[in-house]
Protein backbone atom coordinates (compact mmCIF):
# COMPACT_ATOMS: atom_id res chain seq x y z
CA UNK A 1 0.00 0.00 0.00
CA UNK A 2 1.31 3.35 -0.60
CA UNK A 3 0.02 5.91 1.62
CA UNK A 4 0.54 9.96 1.40
CA UNK A 5 0.13 11.48 4.87
CA UNK A 6 -0.32 15.39 4.95
CA UNK A 7 1.96 15.97 1.68
CA UNK A 8 2.52 19.78 1.43
CA UNK A 9 4.91 21.50 -0.77
CA UNK A 10 5.43 25.60 -1.23
CA UNK A 11 7.26 27.03 -3.93
CA UNK A 12 8.35 30.86 -3.29
CA UNK A 13 5.40 31.58 -1.13
CA UNK A 14 2.72 29.50 -3.76
CA UNK A 15 1.22 26.36 -2.58
CA UNK A 16 1.46 23.75 -4.66
CA UNK A 17 0.40 20.83 -2.29
CA UNK A 18 -1.70 21.31 0.87
CA UNK A 19 -1.94 18.69 3.26
CA UNK A 20 -2.55 15.69 0.87
CA UNK A 21 -3.50 12.61 2.05
CA UNK A 22 -4.20 9.50 0.00
CA UNK A 23 -4.47 5.75 0.34
CA UNK A 24 -3.70 3.53 -2.54
CA UNK A 25 -3.49 -0.15 -2.98
CA UNK A 26 -3.34 -2.49 -5.88
CA UNK A 27 -4.67 -1.41 -9.21
CA UNK A 28 -4.67 1.52 -11.28
CA UNK A 29 -5.19 5.53 -10.92
CA UNK A 30 -5.89 8.39 -12.81
CA UNK A 31 -4.53 11.63 -11.89
CA UNK A 32 -6.12 14.59 -13.75
CA UNK A 33 -6.34 18.22 -12.91
CA UNK A 34 -5.88 21.24 -15.15
CA UNK A 35 -2.44 22.85 -15.58
CA UNK A 36 -0.78 24.09 -12.28
CA UNK A 37 -3.14 21.92 -10.32
CA UNK A 38 -0.22 20.54 -8.38
CA UNK A 39 -0.02 16.62 -10.41
CA UNK A 40 3.58 17.00 -10.93
CA UNK A 41 4.74 18.12 -7.85
CA UNK A 42 2.64 15.04 -6.43
CA UNK A 43 4.61 12.50 -8.69
CA UNK A 44 7.75 14.22 -8.17
CA UNK A 45 7.19 13.58 -4.17
CA UNK A 46 5.96 9.93 -4.45
CA UNK A 47 9.01 9.34 -7.06
CA UNK A 48 11.40 10.31 -4.22
CA UNK A 49 12.83 13.02 -7.12
CA UNK A 50 11.56 15.74 -4.90
CA UNK A 51 11.36 16.23 -1.11
CA UNK A 52 7.85 17.51 0.64
CA UNK A 53 7.45 20.41 2.80
CA UNK A 54 5.59 18.80 5.29
CA UNK A 55 4.04 14.64 5.58
CA UNK A 56 5.43 11.65 4.72
CA UNK A 57 5.02 8.92 2.06
CA UNK A 58 5.18 5.49 3.41
CA UNK A 59 5.39 1.60 1.61
CA UNK A 60 3.36 -0.48 3.79
CA UNK A 61 3.67 1.36 6.73
CA UNK A 62 7.43 2.46 6.49
CA UNK A 63 8.27 5.41 5.50
CA UNK A 64 10.06 6.58 1.77
CA UNK A 65 13.12 7.98 3.64
CA UNK A 66 13.67 5.31 5.77
CA UNK A 67 13.52 2.78 3.48
CA UNK A 68 15.85 4.19 1.01
CA UNK A 69 17.38 2.50 -1.93
CA UNK A 70 14.49 -0.53 -1.18
CA UNK A 71 11.83 1.49 -1.81
CA UNK A 72 13.85 3.06 -5.29
CA UNK A 73 13.86 -0.84 -6.52
CA UNK A 74 10.09 -1.20 -6.41
CA UNK A 75 9.49 1.94 -8.17
CA UNK A 76 9.09 2.41 -12.16
CA UNK A 77 8.90 6.00 -13.73
CA UNK A 78 8.41 7.23 -16.89
CA UNK A 79 8.63 11.17 -16.60
CA UNK A 80 7.20 13.34 -20.28
CA UNK A 81 10.66 13.20 -22.31
CA UNK A 82 13.26 13.65 -20.27
CA UNK A 83 16.79 12.81 -20.27
CA UNK A 84 17.32 10.53 -23.06
CA UNK A 85 20.33 10.17 -24.46
CA UNK A 86 20.58 10.64 -28.39
CA UNK A 87 23.34 9.05 -28.65
CA UNK A 88 22.28 5.57 -27.17
CA UNK A 89 20.29 3.17 -29.01
CA UNK A 90 17.09 2.01 -27.61
CA UNK A 91 18.59 -1.28 -26.49
CA UNK A 92 21.73 0.54 -24.96
CA UNK A 93 19.36 3.05 -22.96
CA UNK A 94 17.00 -0.09 -21.31
CA UNK A 95 20.62 -2.16 -20.43
CA UNK A 96 22.01 1.19 -18.86
CA UNK A 97 18.88 1.68 -17.05
CA UNK A 98 18.57 -1.53 -16.25
CA UNK A 99 21.68 -1.76 -14.73
CA UNK A 100 20.78 1.77 -12.79
CA UNK A 101 17.94 -0.33 -11.37
CA UNK A 102 20.25 -3.61 -10.36
CA UNK A 103 19.03 -6.23 -12.07
CA UNK A 104 20.81 -8.83 -12.25
CA UNK A 105 22.82 -9.25 -15.51
CA UNK A 106 22.19 -12.70 -16.22
CA UNK A 107 18.38 -11.16 -16.61
CA UNK A 108 19.11 -8.28 -17.75
CA UNK A 109 19.24 -9.30 -22.14
CA UNK A 110 15.71 -11.57 -21.23
CA UNK A 111 14.40 -8.64 -19.44
CA UNK A 112 15.39 -5.71 -22.05
CA UNK A 113 13.16 -8.17 -24.68
CA UNK A 114 9.99 -8.54 -22.84
CA UNK A 115 9.82 -4.46 -22.48
CA UNK A 116 10.75 -3.69 -26.35
CA UNK A 117 7.64 -6.59 -26.73
CA UNK A 118 5.72 -4.61 -24.53
CA UNK A 119 5.91 -1.32 -26.13
CA UNK A 120 6.14 -2.62 -29.60
CA UNK A 121 10.05 -1.16 -30.05
CA UNK A 122 11.77 -4.15 -31.24
CA UNK A 123 12.64 -3.60 -34.61
CA UNK A 124 13.31 0.15 -33.94
CA UNK A 125 15.64 -1.26 -30.78
CA UNK A 126 19.02 -0.97 -32.37
CA UNK A 127 18.77 2.57 -33.78
CA UNK A 128 19.79 6.20 -32.68
CA UNK A 129 17.00 7.61 -29.35
CA UNK A 130 17.99 10.51 -31.78
CA UNK A 131 16.44 9.20 -34.89
CA UNK A 132 13.33 8.28 -33.18
CA UNK A 133 9.82 10.44 -33.23
CA UNK A 134 8.86 11.90 -29.83
CA UNK A 135 5.88 8.74 -29.54
CA UNK A 136 9.09 6.09 -29.85
CA UNK A 137 10.98 8.20 -27.41
CA UNK A 138 7.54 8.09 -24.94
CA UNK A 139 7.16 4.46 -25.58
CA UNK A 140 11.02 3.65 -24.60
CA UNK A 141 10.34 5.57 -21.51
CA UNK A 142 7.45 3.09 -20.91
CA UNK A 143 10.00 0.38 -21.51
CA UNK A 144 12.82 1.95 -19.37
CA UNK A 145 9.96 2.31 -16.16
CA UNK A 146 8.41 -1.38 -16.29
CA UNK A 147 12.24 -2.77 -16.43
CA UNK A 148 12.39 -5.47 -13.07
CA UNK A 149 8.89 -5.58 -12.64
CA UNK A 150 8.45 -3.01 -9.86
CA UNK A 151 5.85 -2.86 -7.28
CA UNK A 152 4.72 0.92 -7.76
CA UNK A 153 4.52 2.37 -11.84
CA UNK A 154 3.89 6.12 -12.02
CA UNK A 155 3.39 7.67 -15.55
CA UNK A 156 3.16 10.83 -16.90
CA UNK A 157 1.47 11.33 -19.95
CA UNK A 158 1.96 8.10 -21.24
CA UNK A 159 0.62 8.32 -24.77
CA UNK A 160 1.69 11.75 -25.58
CA UNK A 161 2.73 12.11 -28.79
CA UNK A 162 1.58 8.48 -30.06
CA UNK A 163 -0.80 7.90 -33.09
CA UNK A 164 -4.56 6.57 -32.23
CA UNK A 165 -3.66 3.22 -32.98
CA UNK A 166 -0.48 3.01 -30.46
CA UNK A 167 -2.27 4.72 -27.26
CA UNK A 168 -4.89 1.96 -27.79
CA UNK A 169 -1.60 -0.32 -27.53
CA UNK A 170 -0.18 1.43 -24.49
CA UNK A 171 -3.68 1.42 -22.62
CA UNK A 172 -4.33 -2.04 -23.12
CA UNK A 173 -0.68 -2.96 -21.65
CA UNK A 174 -1.17 -0.52 -18.96
CA UNK A 175 -4.61 -2.59 -17.94
CA UNK A 176 -1.98 -5.51 -18.34
CA UNK A 177 -0.01 -4.59 -15.75
CA UNK A 178 -2.93 -4.24 -13.14
CA UNK A 179 -2.88 -6.92 -10.57
CA UNK A 180 -0.60 -6.70 -7.46
CA UNK A 181 0.90 -3.08 -8.88
CA UNK A 182 -0.23 0.58 -7.89
CA UNK A 183 -0.34 2.02 -11.10
CA UNK A 184 -0.78 5.73 -11.52
CA UNK A 185 -1.00 7.08 -14.46
CA UNK A 186 -1.37 11.22 -14.79
CA UNK A 187 -2.48 12.41 -18.20
CA UNK A 188 -4.47 15.12 -20.19
CA UNK A 189 -6.72 12.74 -22.42
CA UNK A 190 -9.01 11.53 -20.21
CA UNK A 191 -10.48 9.01 -22.37
CA UNK A 192 -7.01 6.65 -22.44
CA UNK A 193 -7.59 6.52 -18.38
CA UNK A 194 -11.47 5.99 -17.98
CA UNK A 195 -11.72 2.74 -19.39
CA UNK A 196 -8.93 1.18 -17.61
CA UNK A 197 -8.82 2.83 -14.07
CA UNK A 198 -10.15 1.61 -10.59
CA UNK A 199 -10.24 5.43 -9.21
CA UNK A 200 -10.13 8.31 -10.18
CA UNK A 201 -8.16 10.96 -8.44
CA UNK A 202 -8.85 14.52 -9.32
CA UNK A 203 -6.71 17.89 -7.97
CA UNK A 204 -7.23 21.63 -8.01
CA UNK A 205 -5.32 24.36 -6.59
CA UNK A 206 -2.64 21.49 -4.63
CA UNK A 207 -5.74 19.50 -2.96
CA UNK A 208 -7.98 16.34 -3.74
CA UNK A 209 -11.13 17.34 -4.52
CA UNK A 210 -12.57 13.79 -5.35
CA UNK A 211 -11.07 10.46 -5.18
CA UNK A 212 -13.67 7.88 -6.28
CA UNK A 213 -14.60 5.09 -9.22
CA UNK A 214 -15.81 6.67 -12.52
CA UNK A 215 -19.34 5.58 -12.19
CA UNK A 216 -19.27 7.40 -8.83
CA UNK A 217 -17.99 10.41 -10.13
CA UNK A 218 -20.70 10.40 -13.03
CA UNK A 219 -23.42 9.93 -10.53
CA UNK A 220 -21.68 12.63 -8.36
CA UNK A 221 -21.51 15.59 -10.86
CA UNK A 222 -24.68 14.18 -13.14
CA UNK A 223 -22.16 13.33 -16.14
CA UNK A 224 -22.20 10.99 -18.42
CA UNK A 225 -18.90 10.25 -19.06
CA UNK A 226 -15.48 11.08 -17.56
CA UNK A 227 -14.53 13.92 -19.54
CA UNK A 228 -17.98 16.01 -18.89
CA UNK A 229 -17.26 15.31 -15.08
CA UNK A 230 -14.03 16.45 -15.83
CA UNK A 231 -15.00 19.84 -18.08
CA UNK A 232 -17.23 20.35 -15.23
CA UNK A 233 -15.00 20.95 -12.81
CA UNK A 234 -12.17 22.35 -14.80
CA UNK A 235 -13.21 23.92 -18.25
CA UNK A 236 -12.62 27.29 -17.82
CA UNK A 237 -9.38 26.44 -16.11
CA UNK A 238 -8.27 24.97 -18.84
CA UNK A 239 -7.70 27.89 -21.08
CA UNK A 240 -5.57 29.16 -18.43
CA UNK A 241 -2.22 28.02 -17.25
CA UNK A 242 -1.89 29.08 -13.57
CA UNK A 243 1.78 27.84 -12.77
CA UNK A 244 4.64 26.83 -14.53
CA UNK A 245 2.55 23.42 -14.62
CA UNK A 246 3.42 22.82 -11.15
Amino acid sequence: MLELCEISKTYKNKSALNCVSLSLDNGIYGLLGPNGAGKSTLMNIITGNLKPDGGTVKWNGESQQSMGAAYRSLLGYAPQQQGMYDTFTGRRFLSYMAALKGIEKKDILKEIERVLSYVNMTEAADRLIGTYSGGMKQRILIAQAVLGNPKLIVLDEPTAGLDPKERVRIRERIAALAGEKIILVSTHVVSDIESIAKEIILIQSGGIIAHAAVEELCRKYQASHLEEVYMKLFGEEESHVSVDSL
